[in-house]
């Protein structure tokens, strides 16, 4: 040890045996408080997964027996869309709306009359993000969120919609929508019915 010119105390950090020491001494320090953080993190998933485990349940195909029977979903529950043509004034505020530019309107003047007259209602799923902002601004409640969970194809060609040429009841939310009903539609021309300006 050392005494500085000053007449202050000697300095221990200046010597190299000491610095080693306390080098090595955080080093050791920021080890365990490493160790001890992902101990405390494995502790709370074990203690959660010990919580919630059930040696009883169910796989979700038995659970729900889906998809013979439809899935329980919760009442304010986001699902396929339900569109009622009968009431519709084709006026583009729900496509306004949209943020993804899924849905798609077809529309003709009525001859001899005011308005306009349904030609197509898409909605395209394979970019609709099920936000419900196309329902809000619908001026006669045409267009409102149903509970479908599921509506599985086989190809994209399946994800796109027309409700102008399901039939009235499935595409009100009557009957189920699904995909036998949804491909059946494709090969319809003509929309089953005009609005409510026929």
């Amino acid at each position: 040890m050392t005494a500085n010119s000053a007449g202050s105390p000697p300095s221990l950090s200046r010597s190299p045996h000491n610095h080693g020491r306390l080098t090595m001494r955080v080093w050791f320090r920021n080890v365990f408080s490493a160790i001890s953080t992902v101990a405390e993190g494995l502790f709370v998933t074990l203690r959660v997964f010990g919580s919630t485990y059930n040696r009883n349940r169910k796989t979700f195909t038995e659970q729900f027996e889906y998809p013979e029977l439809p899935v329980p979903v919760a009442a304010r529950y986001r699902g396929f869309h339900r569109f009622d043509l009968t009431t519709c004034i084709a006026c583009d505020q729900c496509a306004k709306a949209c943020p993804v530019d899924c849905i798609y309107i077809g529309k003709e003047r009525v001859q001899g009359g005011k308005g306009f007259q349904v030609s197509g209602f898409t909605i395209d799923y394979s970019k609709c993000m099920f936000c419900a902002l196309c329902v809000e601004p619908c001026p006669v409640d045409c267009i409102f969120m149903g509970s479908s969970h599921d509506l599985s194809c086989y190809s994209r060609d399946g994800t796109i919609v027309d409700f102008a040429r399901l039939p009235v009841d499935v595409a009100w939310g009557r009957s189920t929508l699904n995909p036998t009903v949804v491909s059946a539609a494709k090969v319809i021309v003509e929309p089953v019915h005009g609005g409510p300006n026929q």
